[in-house]
């Protein structure tokens, strides 16, 4: 079809342009996002899906999953040992695992991306101090500080949120300090300064731009670790207590059955490696999308 315009002008993507085109390209950063959208779903709408109550006692003991011989349809992936339907409890714990996992993660990168850039963009003895304070936390893993925290709070549901939240700020503190700070010491920013240009300006069109990789990769290492350490105080019975459907709980309440039936055990450490195994697709696809657009 003629174009009116006399000048053929060619449109040149902008930077999330490229970065999208080239997230579409990596098919397994594309798998994981639609699967890591459905385990969204799944978690919001969990009530509503569910066939069962996560409590409901069918009567079935330990029935195996359907496509074994003894198995129903009825009762897709089997039952437990106090003969409640597997599905509806891995559906319903979806909540308290994953659905918390991004809760804690998302607060845990708001707060620390906030003093992480206040730290970032001082000098002097303020900055070595919080240098040092952090890589002293730093030195403890985020799980065994989790446990501290609860031995001091208490054990229950909230207090492993405020936990596993205050082990990884630190480290989205320190991730994000250390970015800033390489940041500032280049010279379009002193160039920039030369110029006229406030910390906010640096921050919003400088700084922030070109620090994306690390924050998509802290935020996926964040998510992962959360989902993690709420499942494993949830083994130790340190997080949510019984009969509530956390896969760590449900996990550490089945260990004994391992033999006699097996389902109980390897269906929610499939979900607990399944979440994680989508966040670092999909971490890693958004990482090399933004590295491909800036090129």
């Amino acid at each position: 079809m003629p174009s009116n315009n006399v000048y053929v002008e060619q449109h040149i993507p902008t930077q999330l342009e490229r970065s999208w085109a080239a997230f579409r390209r990596n098919k397994l950063a594309v798998i994981g996002f639609w699967c890591l959208v459905g385990l969204i779903l799944v978690t919001i709408f969990a009530p509503l899906l569910a066939p069962w109550s996560p409590q409901h006692q069918t009567g079935h003991l330990l029935m195996a999953p359907s496509w074994v011989q003894s198995g129903q349809i009825e009762y897709f992936l089997g039952t437990d040992d106090l003969t409640r339907d597997m599905l509806s409890r891995l559906i319903a714990g979806s909540r308290l695992t994953f659905g918390y996992a991004l809760m804690v993660a998302i607060g845990a990168g708001i707060v620390g991306v906030g003093i992480g850039v206040l730290a970032g963009m001082t000098k002097g003895l303020k900055s070595s101090f919080l240098n040092h304070i952090l890589d002293s936390i730093l030195s403890i893993p985020s799980l065994l500080l989790a446990i501290i925290v609860v031995a001091f709070l208490g054990v229950g549901e909230m207090q492993v949120l405020l936990a596993v939240w205050l082990s990884l700020i630190p480290r989205i503190i320190r991730a994000v300090y250390t970015a800033v700070h390489n940041e500032i010491e280049k010279d379009y920013i002193i160039a920039a300064r030369l110029d006229g240009a406030n910390d906010f300006y640096l921050l919003y069109h400088s700084i922030f731009p070109n620090m994306a990789v690390v924050l998509s990769t802290e935020m996926t290492r964040a998510i992962s670790v959360a989902i993690l350490d709420i499942a494993a105080l949830g083994f130790l019975g340190l997080g949510a207590q019984p009969p509530a459907p956390e896969w760590g709980a449900m996990l550490g309440d089945s260990v004994e059955l391992i033999f006699t039936a097996p389902w109980t055990v390897t269906l929610p450490g499939m979900a607990i490696a399944f979440s994680v195994l989508v966040v670092n697709l999909v971490g890693e696809g958004v990482s090399q999308a933004i590295n491909a657009g800036t090129e």
